[in-house]
């Protein structure tokens, strides 16, 4: 059974949630403060994390900071006041894959954690490679392992399915809605800066030659030989 953790100072919230998720089959574990909820993630095995940011003890910011800094990969959904967008940023860039703005609709959650979770496991929909190889790049599709010039890549499952994409469509100009369609699996928000951000995020954690992922401003990414690059 799918087993997720709710971060959340809501009592109701997680009250609610355990009974939705289990219509679904999900088993729902809550902690209703930060520190509680560190301790849980870091000590147990989850298949996915969904994170409040404002939690007493410890802010929900500075949980997935340590999450991560533990290389705890498990997926995290952030639970975000709506207007938030400084957080939201902020989350994505310690290495949240995606986020919610409270209030959100129970059905609009469950898709969103669906959709993350075929995201961890592979399952994208798509025809199945087992492993890419391009520009440096060598990924390991069925075991989610990516590596560039031979370096391994701590990489979250978005940030995987971020580069898998641009890999497999090697050469070409991947637009931002084609990305956020099939990796977010929602229609990209005319300010939404995720993906931007997950891009600067795999670029960071290359060896060398960040370039080689390119930004065709205003419409969306592609991946280049790093030799055939203009200049």
């Amino acid at each position: 059974m799918v087993h997720i953790l709710l971060i959340d100072d809501d009592a109701d919230l997680g009250t609610m949630l355990t009974d939705v998720f289990k219509r679904e089959g999900i088993k729902l574990s809550h902690e209703e403060d930060g520190k509680a909820g560190l301790k849980t993630a870091t000590s147990e095995s989850f298949d996915l994390i969904l994170l409040d940011i404002m939690l007493p003890e410890i802010d929900g910011l500075q949980v997935l900071k340590q999450l991560r800094a533990a290389e705890i990969e498990t997926p995290v959904l952030m639970l975000t006041a709506r207007g938030d967008d400084v957080d939201r940023v902020v989350g994505l860039e310690l290495g949240a894959d995606d986020y919610l703005p409270k209030p959100f609709y129970p059905r609009e959650l469950v898709a969103r954690v669906r959709a993350l979770l075929r995201r961890a496991k592979g399952k994208s929909g798509l025809a199945i490679v087992e492993h890419l190889r391009h520009a440096g790049f060598e990924l390991d599709i069925t075991n989610a392992e990516a590596r560039c010039d031979g370096q391994a890549l701590t990489l979250t499952p978005t940030e995987f399915e971020v580069l898998r994409q641009l890999v497999m469509h090697h050469g070409q100009l991947v637009t931002k809605e084609s990305l956020s369609n099939h990796v977010l699996g929602r229609q990209l928000g005319p300010f939404d800066r995720s993906l931007d951000v997950h891009i600067s995020n795999i670029r960071k954690k290359l060896p060398s030659k960040p370039e080689r992922i390119q930004t065709v401003r205003g419409r969306g990414y592609r991946i280049t030989e790093p030799e055939l690059q203009e200049v």
